[in-house]
């Protein structure tokens, strides 16, 4: 079940950022980054309006499990910076570099509270295909825009350690009101920060003027991401779940990036299935081992 939350967040997660982006393309990423939060707090404060047996929020310890949604503007401006310099598929492919990266050490040295799960030597073949997958998925935008090709890495770090901390908070707040602190938290720093970046400069639409209101919907998609995040993050180890969060992206980012005109090569299919094919890998050796442990005469 659990499995399945996380490939499903990885199609919407795919979804939010070609939303973000455009709306990025549209304002800034900073402006657009406050516009997400937004959206996110009241869709999120709408929801809990519904919800029953709340439970309480703002008191809590340790403090730093309310950071999540401090840490989560960084991954949404990092992706939405990189989206006007790179692909989307690349975009998903070095933010699951960095999030595997940062997912393995906390995982195995139980960092911020987690759960300790050292990763077994068998889980080294899935790990070195994904790995391999994810070299495979870049494309030319990546030597062309090396900076982007950087924050799109610096979002996957973000993105693990929002999570962690947005998950240590759901524990005692459920997964909802979890989601809507990491919007609440994150709002006032994107208005901030849009505020700084303006300077002046008024905000105007994009060529034609043509009111899209899809590309508004993002921070509602993010209110749904953190929920299902919240969800999974304690169930699952940190590395299996960025990796099945990812299979759920890449082909969605495919598909994406093929409608908009800007997938010509096969190379993000190709890696994508090689990440596929390392975490079936990984789940099929999970499988026999835990069997082998129960009936060690078998083996």
């Amino acid at each position: 079940m659990y499995q399945l939350l996380a490939l499903i967040n990885g199609i919407i997660l795919s979804v939010m950022i070609s939303v973000n982006g455009n709306l990025s393309v549209q304002y800034s990423a900073f402006t657009a980054a406050a516009i997400i939060h937004a959206v996110g707090s009241l869709f999120a404060l709408l929801l809990c309006a519904f919800q029953k047996n709340r439970k309480p929020v703002w008191t809590h310890r340790p403090r730093w499990i309310y950071l999540g949604g401090a840490i989560g503007v960084f991954t949404t401006v990092f992706q939405n910076l990189a989206f006007t310099c790179i692909s989307i598929t690349s975009v998903i492919a070095l933010g699951l570099l960095g999030q595997t990266v940062t997912s393995l050490v906390i995982d195995s040295s139980g960092l911020f509270g987690m759960e300790k799960r050292p990763l077994p030597r068998y889980a080294l073949i899935g790990l070195s295909l994904s790995v391999f997958g994810i070299f495979v998925m870049l494309d030319t935008t990546v030597t062309t825009a090396a900076p982007g090709a950087a924050i799109s890495f610096a979002s996957g770090i973000s993105m693990v350690l929002s999570r962690t901390a947005n998950a240590r908070l759901a524990e005692k707040t459920g997964a909802l009101q979890g989601s809507l602190v990491n919007h609440l938290t994150g709002l006032p720093i994107t208005v901030g920060l849009a505020a700084a970046a303006i300077s002046g400069t008024p905000v105007t639409a994009s060529a034609g003027g043509s009111f899209r209101l899809w590309i508004y919907l993002g921070g509602a998609l993010g209110v749904i991401v953190v929920m299902l995040l919240n969800i999974t993050v304690p169930k699952i180890p940190g590395f299996q779940l960025t990796l099945l969060v990812f299979v759920g992206q890449v082909f969605t980012g495919i598909l994406l990036d093929s409608a908009a005109g800007s997938y010509h090569t096969g190379t993000s299919l190709w890696g994508g299935i090689i990440i596929a094919a390392g975490i079936a890998v990984n789940m099929i050796l999970e499988q026999v081992t835990a069997v082998l442990k129960k009936n060690p005469r078998s083996s």
